[in-house]
């Protein structure tokens, strides 16, 4: 049997584009991988297909899930979204890893489902801020909050990348983009639950991605992070977090 495979973070972390050049750079890892396409209620993003990304469909569809076996069904920030474990299955019964990219909320809910107990799963989180940056900026001399703090940090990411991907912004954008903003803490108050966490501060809107040929920059350590946790060796770029590091 295969594995599951989660890579998860904050909306805007750089998910998609660790995906990517993993795909270009490591491309033989990356063929070991099947992703997942789970069902959703939101508008597809620019650039985003049917069936590709993910299968998009009304709300009371997905909503109507509830009532049939073989579905994990998830709020994700207001937006549904459903897993089909039948599907999940058919992946790991060849030779592949099925691939989740998406937000923690999911992977969290896969990892504690009974439908899922016997399947072997390996858990990635992203993370705009490393371990050791949230306990200095915890230190109560710091006078900081790191809600508010991470929600700054999270909105100027979503904010140049909506910017790049739409140009003018309407007031429906920028009500997704703090939705999306604001629920990065807690979306990190579940990065414990993961078997790694991988610190980047190049999110989506970092040119360090696809500037040049190779990453560089956080972009690259995520990258190296993520091929040596996939091919089962040590990395230096990871990191494992206590279940109080970020309080409840």
């Amino acid at each position: 049997m295969g594995r599951f495979v989660m890579l998860s973070g904050p909306s805007c972390v750089g998910k998609g584009p660790l995906h990517n050049v993993l795909k270009r750079l490591y491309p033989q890892l990356e063929q070991k991988l099947e992703k997942l396409i789970l069902f959703n209620s939101r508008a597809p993003r620019p650039g985003e297909q049917d069936g590709v990304d993910y299968h998009f469909r009304p709300r009371d569809e997905i909503e109507a899930l509830h009532d049939r076996e073989g579905y994990i069904v998830m709020d994700v920030r207001g937006d549904l979204q459903a897993l089909d474990v039948e599907n999940l299955r058919e992946v790991l019964s060849g030779e592949k890893d099925a691939f989740f990219e998406g937000n923690p909320f999911v992977s969290t809910e896969a990892q504690k489902s009974s439908l899922l107990s016997d399947v072997p799963m390996l858990s990635v989180f992203l993370s705009p801020l490393s371990r050791d940056e949230i306990l200095f900026l915890k230190d109560p001399s710091r006078r900081v909050s790191l809600p508010d703090f991470l929600t700054d940090v999270m909105r100027r990411k979503l904010l140049r990348r909506t910017q790049k991907q739409k140009g003018l912004l309407s007031l429906k954008d920028l009500e997704n983009i703090e939705r999306r903003a604001s629920s990065a803490y807690r979306e990190m108050q579940l990065a414990w639950h993961f078997d790694y966490v991988v610190p980047t501060h190049d999110g989506e809107d970092s040119e360090n991605w696809d500037a040049f040929y190779y990453p560089v920059g956080d972009a690259r350590k995520a990258l190296l992070a993520l091929a040596a946790i996939l091919s089962g060796q040590e990395t230096e770029y990871a990191e494992k977090w206590d279940q109080d590091l970020l309080e409840t």
